[in-house]
């Protein structure tokens, strides 16, 4: 339509020539949940999901990794030197710094932290409570951009049926509604992966599981343990220290000013002894920082999600790519018990093994959602391309809202998905030797919809892909050939 001009002059119009596009949206931002020390500079942000982007960031609103109680057992020996016996680190009660440093070293970029609670929940006080949990959980409701859900401290859930995998359902639940993100899921380990794998697929239901995946089994990381030196307790063997304290010096009965008396004791803390026991302080040292924390996968392997999403595109299986930060698997797997965690004949929940080898280190070997007997969701890398590409398309036709439902509308957004497909197609992402095998795009009277739904103000598009799917079982075929000559 021409614009009426009414003061004479130069006027400049520019048209547009190029058809709208489908922007992809971003496909491995993780939401981690989580106790953490602190949440802002009060507890603001307790429940409030918060987007960081480096290690550095998370530790200014949220915090570090609580100071671990390490125990040292010490034998004094007949000439009054020390030999270490022992050096155990308590169990951790705080998972949310530690796991931010193995997604951030496994190539992750930008994610959510919702923070359950303080610190304290988790200490000797309070123990984690899956309430804190699934309110946190739904906090995420609210938020676009989180396409990975990381529930890190749901482990140590002790309360409830099922423990932690009442996050896994409530997180499952979330992801059908919206159905724009994915659960990475923990599987407890406590030592034999069958019993551990009945567990889990006991207590995380039979609704949604496509949009989920776990991983099993826990992993001794290349992390040390963050402590104080009031916390590490020493204490010795085989002899009695004493130290001086105010009391009955002289034997009378009373204690004056300035009186000391021996008492017995064979505990002291690791910071009582930095300038009194000099060579054994630095040995205690030297001896804890050969421990390193064991993580449950999640928070790596949502790492490597981002950098295989980034390098290789979102329809490659995060699988077969070996994790940074890690020694190794805490349970060397046979084959027969990787058999038993991938399928799973009976209600398939099928569980992705990791697993060291030898030369290549340790991989993530199994790529299959929860819904492993299902032919069409059985694959992490299919189920989250429809997402990438459902969500996609969602918020690039969004324009069409309001628009005349005439041919012309239909002809502009069937133009623009079959543009956006036609891309992934050469990048690999659909299957198939031409365009129209790869997918199709529908849109039209007669075709997607009737004349009622013209009058009721409905734009049916129909869409269909054919994706790529991974080569799970390579089966190389030998025949001894006969001598023929």
């Amino acid at each position: 339509m021409m614009t009426d001009y009414k003061t004479p002059g130069v006027y400049v119009v520019e048209k547009s020539v190029l058809p709208a596009s489908v922007a992809g949206v971003s496909t491995a931002v993780p939401a981690f949940i989580g106790y953490t020390q602190k949440a802002g500079l009060g507890f603001e942000l307790v429940k409030v999901p918060t987007r960081v982007t480096t290690l550095a960031e998370f530790e200014e609103k949220f915090g570090m990794a609580p100071s671990q109680e390490i125990a040292v057992n010490v034998t004094i020996n007949d000439d009054n030197s020390y030999s270490i016996t022992s050096v155990a680190p308590s169990g951790l009660t705080e998972l949310m710094h530690y796991a931010l440093q193995m997604f951030f070293l496994n190539g992750g970029e930008a994610c959510y932290i919702v923070s359950a609670g303080p610190s304290v929940k988790i200490g000797d006080t309070e123990p984690a409570v899956s309430a804190d949990f699934i309110e946190a959980i739904q906090k995420l409701e609210t938020e676009d951009e989180p396409t990975l859900l990381v529930p890190v401290d749901g482990v140590n859930i002790t309360d409830g049926v099922g423990n932690h995998e009442g996050q896994i359902v409530e997180a499952l639940n979330q992801c059908e509604k919206l159905k724009d993100r994915f659960v990475i899921a923990d599987v407890i380990t406590s030592g034999a992966a069958a019993a551990d794998a009945l567990e889990f697929r006991s207590s995380v239901g039979m609704n949604n599981l496509k949009y989920g995946a776990a991983y099993y089994p826990y992993l001794e990381t290349t992390l040390p343990y963050q402590y104080s030196e009031e916390k590490v307790t020493i204490t010795y063997n085989e002899a009695i220290v004493t130290i001086q304290v105010p009391g009955d010096a002289d034997g009378d009965g009373e204690v004056t000013a300035g009186e000391t008396v021996p008492q017995s004791v064979n505990t002291e803390s690791l910071f009582s002894i930095k300038d009194t026991k000099t060579d054994l302080y630095n040995r205690i040292v030297k001896e804890i920082t050969k421990y390193s924390v064991t993580l449950p996968p999640s928070a790596a392997v949502a790492g490597l999600f981002a950098s295989v999403d980034r390098d290789r595109g979102v329809w490659k299986a995060p699988a077969n790519v070996s994790l940074a930060g890690v020694k190794g698997p805490i349970l060397k797997l046979t084959e027969d018990e990787n058999d038993g965690l991938n399928v799973e004949p009976e209600n398939g929940k099928s569980i992705n093994a990791i697993r060291a080898f030898s030369g290549k280190g340790t991989l993530v070997w199994g790529a299959r959602t929860l819904a492993g007997n299902d032919n069409e969701w059985r694959y992490v890398s299919v189920r989250r391309l429809f997402n990438y590409v459902e969500e996609s398309i969602q918020k690039a036709t969004s324009f069409s809202v309001f628009e005349p439902n005439t041919a012309m509308t239909w002809l502009k957004v069937r133009t623009m998905i079959e543009s956006f497909l036609d891309t992934l197609w050469r990048q690999g992402a659909l299957a198939g030797a031409k365009a129209e095998d790869a997918y199709f795009v529908q849109a039209g009277l007669g075709v997607t919809m009737t004349s009622q739904d013209i009058l009721e103000g409905r734009l049916i598009v129909k869409v269909g892909l054919a994706a790529v799917r991974p080569a799970e079982f390579i089966i190389l075929e030998f025949t001894h050939k006969l001598q023929e000559s």
